[in-house]
């Protein structure tokens, strides 16, 4: 009889975001605007982590964590990106997000409450992009051009 495997989830790597502009400065130095926050672009039919790792902004206070956490995600229509569900982890921001319609990007805005009273706000952009190439309908033939051949009654011939 086999022992049951225990699970360690752990976030991709591939799919976190670290804001900018919580780093010392010296005195007199200019500013400049970091670029926009944007996540790997992903298909319509993932469902995947997301993380968006505060831990600059929270650097210096080892007593402070997110409390709260709220995500708005724009468009929001039917079959737009989904929130699945969202959870904290110490000093990061975990979203399991699904679904969103090709061609979209998408504004993933992020509220955290802190412990000690922050509240951090951060939209990150998510690219949604056709990367698996759908299943051919059925097991019609087709032409060089990807049109349906058809028989002498108009009915897609199959193999099968």
């Amino acid at each position: 009889m086999g022992t049951p495997a225990q699970f360690v989830w752990q976030a991709s790597t591939s799919r976190v975001v670290v804001p900018d502009g919580f780093g010392p400065f010296p005195r007199g130095t200019w500013q400049t605007v970091p670029p926009p926050l944007c996540w790997a672009i992903k298909d319509p039919g993932d469902t995947l982590d997301y993380v968006v790792d505060l831990s600059r902004a929270l650097a210096g206070d080892t007593r402070d964590g997110i409390a709260t956490l709220d995500v708005a995600i724009s468009p929001s229509n039917s079959g737009d990106l989904s929130l699945v569900f969202s959870r904290a982890d110490g000093d990061r921001a975990i979203l399991w997000l699904t679904a969103g319609l090709a061609g979209t990007t998408y504004a993933v805005t992020v509220v955290v409450g802190t412990q000690s009273g922050r509240t951090l706000s951060r939209t990150i952009g998510l690219p949604v992009v056709m990367l698996a190439t759908p299943a051919p309908f059925g097991n019609d033939i087709t032409d060089q051009a990807g049109a349906p051949v058809t028989d002498q009654t108009d009915n897609p011939i199959t193999v099968e």
